[in-house]
Formats: C-alpha cells, structure tokens, sequence
C-alpha cells in the first residue's frame, strides 16, 4: 500500500468519523435512555478485545444487544459455547440466549455497529478494512495472519459486503486477505456503497 493512499484514507477516517460522531450526537442521547429502562437497563457500550493491525490489541465499541455478563452465560454451557465456536463464532439468533429483542432489532440494521465512529477516530480501526477479529479466530488464517494484521481492521469489508455472516471459514479469509492484495481508494468506495446495500437488505446479519 503507498503512503499517499495511506494518508488520504486516513485523512478521510478522520473527517467521516468526526463527523458521524456530530450528526449522530442526539441518537446516542436517545440509545443512553433506552439503556436505563426495561430489559435493556444496563451499560450503553458493549467493549470487546480485538486483535488490530501488527497484532495490537484494542477494544471495539458497539451498542450493547446482549444482556450483561453475556460472554460468562454463553461459557457456562459448554455445549452451546461449542456450537458458537463450530459455527464460526456465532449463534442462529433464535438458539442465541444472550441476545435481547432490542438488540436483535440493533443488530439486523447494523445499529449496533455505530459506535465504531469512536475506534476510527481514535486510530484503531478504519472505515473500511478486514474486520477485527478476537484472538482464538487467528488460527483461521493460518501461516497468512501476519498479511491480515499488516493492515488496519475496518468497521466495513468487503467481507461485509459480499454477504457478512453467510460467508463462513475458510471462505471468509480468502475474502478478506482479497482485500489486503486490493486495496485502493477506488475499491474502498466500492466496498463502502456495498455495504450500505447489504444493510439495508439486511444480508448475513445476526
């Protein structure tokens, strides 16, 4: 990757996500409510270790969809804790105990996901990228992981916009590491109007 490429997609990280964060100020007022009532009282924020670029750990920012102490509940089954990590990490959201009506709502329109603004901003993710993975999922891209953190995890893939969830391991790393040997401005722009499609068809979303 140049580094003119580099600056100007960090450039824009910057300003999009700055931006996002402004317009997006009185929704986050509205979502702090709906944390203090009902089924959903609880933290706003759902933060989870990831593994970012050169193999930095960070924590990721979402809207929290699960109830508190979700991660704790899922362990305490092992048999269901082993079908989440067969099914590349994720649970059918009717076997998933863990997910609220509110946050099956979140996560179907990628809701969840907005909080994300704040990682780009910061530095640990950018726009558009590989998404980050936690750590037990390294062991999918094999000797091909030092490729994968040689670049900066995104809030949007070409993962995401080629079908999210339906796309399941091994596939999802040859999707992924596509991106790495590809990556451009022009193929970013692709990527992002992608994803924007594939959130409103709600494409491989649970």
């Amino acid at each position: 990757m140049s580094l003119p490429y580099l600056f100007v997609k960090r450039l824009l990280d910057m300003i999009l996500s700055a931006l996002a964060l402004l317009f997006l100020s009185p929704f986050f007022l509205v979502m702090f409510g709906i944390y203090h009532v009902g089924d959903n009282k609880g933290p706003m924020f759902f933060k989870q270790k990831r593994i970012g670029q050169y193999g930095k750990p960070f924590y990721i920012y979402k809207f929290r969809s699960m109830v508190v102490g979700a991660d704790k509940k899922l362990r305490a089954n092992p048999r269901l804790f082993k079908k989440y990590v067969d099914n590349n990490y994720k649970l059918p959201p009717d076997e998933d105990p863990r997910v609220t009506k509110f946050g099956s709502f979140i996560r179907k329109y990628s809701i969840d996901e907005l909080p994300q603004f704040i990682n780009i901003l910061k530095g640990d993710m950018a726009l558009i990228g590989p998404r980050p993975v936690v750590q037990v999922e390294l062991k999918e891209y094999g000797n091909k992981v030092g490729k994968l953190l040689a670049v900066k995890p995104g809030a949007m893939g070409y993962w995401q916009a080629s079908g999210r969830s339906n796309i399941e391991y091994p596939e999802r790393c040859d999707v992924e590491l596509y991106y790495v040997d590809h990556a451009s401005l022009w193929f970013d722009t692709k990527i992002f109007f992608k994803n924007i499609i594939s959130i409103f068809k709600t494409d491989g979303a649970y």
